[in-house]
């Protein structure tokens, strides 16, 4: 706990709200929901392939990653992901399709709601690193790294499993 209320200052305290406990202050009506982030994730194709990033920074620095991430309040999670991918991977996008939508626990911050597409480069342009990226390459299907989010993992299982673009 720790949190403290919005509109009076006073410190939170847990509450029974519809089924679930939560923080909420005992004098007026504020409450504090847990709601989760929206993040995009996006597999970007390129023939038989898929274009990842190697992550410079934490969490999961060196390791592999699909492009994506937060959604501003004020951007639809598609322009999200457009911008992601220029900013991770230097690249314009064009979205094909809606992959899914998945569920992201996290124990130690809040959960997350993955909005993963599936697009290709836009231009025939090259992918280079952005200011969050080591490198970025292009893998085939059948010889993809680990990579650093089980999130991720659970994006290209899916991925593998539709019909070729």
């Amino acid at each position: 706990m720790g949190h403290f209320c919005v509109n009076c200052g006073r410190p939170l305290e847990l509450r029974e709200i519809e089924g679930r406990q939560v923080e909420a202050c005992p004098f007026d009506d504020f409450v504090l929901w847990r709601d989760p982030k929206v993040v995009t994730i996006v597999v970007v194709e390129s023939g038989d392939g898929v274009w990842l990033g190697r992550r410079g920074i934490d969490p999961g620095y060196g390791l592999w990653c699909l492009p994506g991430g937060f959604v501003n309040d004020d951007e639809h999670p598609a322009d999200a992901a457009r911008r992601e991918c220029l900013e991770e991977i230097g690249a314009p996008i064009e979205i094909s399709e809606l992959l899914g939508v998945y569920h992201i626990q996290k124990a130690e911050a809040a959960s997350m709601i993955g909005i993963a597409y599936r697009a290709h480069l836009k231009d025939a342009e090259q992918p280079q690193p952005g200011d969050e990226m080591l490198e970025v390459a292009l893998f085939p299907r059948d010889a993809l790294p680990d990579l650093a989010f089980s999130s991720h993992r659970d994006v290209v299982r899916d991925w593998l499993g539709q019909p070729r673009a």
